[in-house]
């Protein structure tokens, strides 16, 4: 008489294929609804958190159907193998993202100039959620921005403002930058008007040169008290970044300052959501500002 054998089957390891591809499905579908569509980054946050729970749940039920499958050869290795590879999408990117958070300093908010950063023109405000953070950027926090980051500075030009300031322009549209406030920018108007020399203003071929006129230093744009970190004779530029893959959002400040024969540039970049912007800010910083040296060669200064 013939006996037959039926091998047993793993229920973890079904359960552990169906966990991993919702788990798969959830992370794909919140990553595309926050870049492309409307989900906020605190609903987003939370999905990647819930997928990667799940995804860690398949994982332990896909191992305890290899154990299963060895031990009495289980029907179910192929099932747990392909949860294994389900799952190691959304828990690699939360492990990258846990990693980050704790290699890099609790700040969201980043500036190459930490005495007297560059205030915003539009005081950025979004619903944090869940997502709880200070509501103001303290001394520790700019302490701790430049131990993490030391070499996060500004850059001075030895060019005229209305140089550098298209420079700046250029390097913002090409890193992505959407402009959406500016103030200040009369100031690299009136160093174009300084350039040019109006015929009546010309002094005549056979005049006495003391009858020359003597040329006066351009009076200050702008009147009434200007917030700390702002002169009435800089520009300011804000705009808005968001990571390429993610769709992150960032809210970007750059300063253009003229001092002496020199024009001096400041960022500021700070993250929408969160106490925490796992580095991103002053990546994108350090980006922007060596893509505007490139932009501007010949003329960087110290």
């Amino acid at each position: 008489m013939m006996i037959k054998y039926e091998r047993p089957t793993s229920v973890a390891a079904r359960w552990a294929r169906r966990i991993a591809r919702f788990a798969f499905g959830l992370f794909i579908g919140a990553l595309l609804a926050h870049r492309f569509g409307p989900l906020v980054t605190p609903h987003f946050a939370a999905l990647i958190a819930l997928s990667a729970g799940l995804a860690v749940l398949a994982v332990v039920l896909a191992i305890a159907g290899f154990v299963r499958f060895w031990q009495v050869a289980a029907v179910g290795g192929i099932a747990s193998f392909v949860a294994l590879l389900y799952a190691a999408v959304p828990i690699g990117a939360a492990g990258f993202v846990i990693g980050e958070y704790f290699s890099k300093p609790a700040i969201y908010d980043v500036s190459t100039d930490t005495v007297t950063p560059p205030p915003w023109i539009k005081t950025p405000n979004a619903q944090q959620g869940w997502l709880k953070r200070a509501a103001e950027v303290t001394p520790a926090d700019r302490e701790a921005q430049v131990l993490a980051y030391p070499a996060l500075t500004g850059r001075r030009y030895d060019g005229a403002l209305d140089r550098v300031f298209q420079g700046v322009k250029t390097v913002a549209e090409q890193t992505g930058i959407t402009i959406v406030a500016q103030a200040g920018v009369e100031n690299a108007e009136a160093d174009l008007e300084d350039m040019a020399v109006k015929p009546a203003d010309a002094a005549p071929a056979d005049s006495d040169p003391d009858d020359v006129p003597i040329p006066l230093s351009r009076p200050e744009i702008g009147t009434g008290e200007m917030p700390p970190g702002r002169r009435s004779s800089d520009i300011l530029l804000q705009g808005e970044w968001r990571t390429l893959i993610v769709g992150l959002r960032f809210d970007v400040l750059i300063r253009l300052r003229e001092e002496a024969e020199t024009t001096f540039v400041d960022m500021r970049v700070a993250s929408r959501y969160g106490g925490h912007d796992l580095g991103l800010g002053a990546a994108f910083a350090d980006q922007f500002l060596h893509a505007l040296d490139a932009e501007l060669l010949g003329i960087a200064g110290d």
